[in-house]
């Protein structure tokens, strides 16, 4: 009986021990989810996060990442939600207020969109895509001058397109 017993235990620890080896923790679902995102399977990508987001809630990347992908799809309230949470759980994520700004200017809250860029601004102030971002947003509420500024401090930041996209849009 006690060999029983002892074997029965045995056989128990090793398949704990197996299913443990085996259990894939938040930061795995995360980077799996980051892979999938730039293969471009989305789904796959959201799936993923939702996992990490199971395991650890208040992970601020994983929320961030699951709006991007989110908003690659075209769920831009979905995008939003996420962006939001991301905000939330850390206040100074620069990148989540750019990318909650061009979801809000999909939207077409413009005035929003350059809230979130000020504040990306702010918190990041040489990122050239931020104010490339605002510069678009302003243009789009008819501020064409104040745009033209943004786009011009773009590519003095290194926006690549910088001059062709100021000759489409200022001159």
């Amino acid at each position: 009986m006690s060999l029983i017993k002892t074997a029965t235990t045995l056989i128990i620890c090793c398949l704990f021990i197996t299913t443990l080896a085996y259990a894939k923790t938040a930061k795995d679902y995360y980077n799996s989810g980051v892979q999938k995102g730039e293969s471009g399977d989305w789904n796959g990508a959201i799936g993923d996060f939702n996992k990490a987001i199971e395991l650890a809630p208040n992970d601020t990347e994983v929320y961030y990442n699951r709006g991007i992908a989110k908003g690659a799809l075209g769920n831009y309230k979905g995008a939003m939600e996420d962006f939001n949470k991301a905000i939330e759980l850390s206040h100074n994520n620069a990148d989540a207020y750019n990318n909650r700004g061009v979801t809000k200017g999909f939207l077409g809250d413009w005035s929003g969109a350059i809230e979130d860029f000020n504040k990306s601004i702010e918190l990041a102030p040489n990122n050239a895509d931020v104010y490339s971002n605002r510069g678009f947003a302003k243009i789009a509420l008819g501020q064409k001058d104040s745009g033209c500024l943004d786009l011009s401090k773009a590519g003095e930041l290194g926006y690549a397109e910088a001059h062709e996209t100021i000759k489409k849009y200022c001159n």
